[in-house]
């Protein structure tokens, strides 16, 4: 038999169903790829400059959340801060009081996850700091957040 009666010989079912089912894989594997990296988008954020506050180089002041509250970001994604919770004051922003989570690391989600700290004005929950990019990420609308001293 010739290299071209090889080349042009049929395709039997069991070689036709094979590849059939390995295109269908590959094409879901494209689109589950393509789904991870579009699904998540970045969170809003403007360049933020911390300033230290006189108490957190004193004796700090620590305060704990008084009630549970749940977070819809923008990303979609939620956060919870839970009641008890405790959180020092580490300086200001334009926007409000920064305070930092007491003994946790708290984060916050887009399409990457960021260390976060809280953002709080008027008794409401405005945003969050991000120390790790001197960032600040303000929520859609601010929430109540009620604070009591420790």
């Amino acid at each position: 038999m010739s290299a071209l009666a090889v080349a042009i010989q049929p395709i039997s079912k069991n070689q036709k169903m094979h590849r059939q089912i390995f295109f269908c894989l590959a094409l879901l594997a494209a689109c589950v790829c393509l789904a991870i990296s579009g699904c998540a988008p970045a969170i809003p954020v403007r360049d933020a400059q911390l300033v230290a506050s006189a108490s957190s180089q004193q004796v700090p002041t620590i305060l704990t959340v008084q009630q549970d509250i749940t977070i819809r970001l923008s990303s979609g994604y939620g956060r919870k801060i839970l009641a008890q919770s405790r959180w020092r004051v580490v300086g200001n922003l334009p926007e409000g009081r920064v305070l930092k989570p007491v003994g946790s690391v708290f984060t916050v989600e887009g399409r990457q996850v960021h260390e976060a700290y809280l953002v709080v004005a008027d008794g409401s929950l405005v945003g969050f700091y991000l120390p790790g990019e001197a960032h600040f990420s303000p929520l859609d609308k601010p929430l109540p957040l009620t604070l009591g001293e420790l």
